[in-house]
């Protein structure tokens, strides 16, 4: 089967929601795919509203325009209230547990979420800015479409190289959180064989 997913990335406008759909798409283009990115954001540059969506597929990309996304990355409630019941069927959303209440978070089997406290996640790793990449890597974990170490890769090619360090930390520890989460819980084959595939590192300790 051909490897193909669209993301939907949502949340207020500066989270850097469109700084991950960026580092995504250069992740899938490393990985030689086909890959579509379209940025959203309101008038508002820091407090509106910011999605994206990212298409990657090892076949011709037919519309950039997704209706009905196989998978979420949620920043808010706001983009919670509003992307969530497009998910199709089957699908798989990534939800920022430190800002969305999981009590809102759809239930009964027909979608898949992964409930991430990003916020206590990126203070861990000593960078409290870095939600969103704790929440990618949390995301290349949940769906294995491409490797976490290509995801790693391509950060300097969207932030400056001297916060490089402190974002793997931050890939790692939503990519881990992620896969202990899906192991805990009960999922379907396809879902375990991609959970195999990211093989997640630790740091390097810092030198004294």
């Amino acid at each position: 089967m051909k490897r193909y997913i669209d993301v939907i990335m949502a949340g207020f406008g500066g989270q850097g929601v469109l700084l991950i759909g960026n580092l995504l798409a250069y992740a899938g283009m490393r990985e030689k795919l086909n890959v579509t990115y379209i940025p959203v954001y309101g008038v508002e540059m820091r407090g509106g509203t910011a999605n994206c969506t990212v298409v990657l597929s090892e076949e011709e990309i037919g519309s950039p325009i997704i209706n009905a996304p196989k998978s979420l990355i949620i920043m808010n409630r706001p983009s919670l209230d509003k992307f969530q019941p497009k998910l199709a069927d089957g699908g798989i959303q990534i939800i920022n547990a430190s800002l969305v209440d999981p009590e809102l978070v759809e239930k009964g089997g027909r979608i898949r979420t992964v409930l991430v406290p990003a916020n206590e996640l990126a203070d861990q790793v000593g960078n409290a800015r870095a939600v969103n990449t704790v929440m990618l890597g949390a995301y290349v974990a949940a769906t294995g479409m491409v490797k976490l170490e290509t995801v790693e890769g391509c950060l300097s090619s969207v932030m400056p190289a001297k916060i490089v360090p402190l974002n793997i930390a931050a890939l790692r520890a939503g990519a881990e959180h992620a896969l202990k989460q899906l192991a805990d819980a009960p999922v379907s084959v396809a879902m375990k064989n991609a959970a195999k595939k990211i093989a997640v590192k630790k740091p390097a300790a810092k030198k004294k």
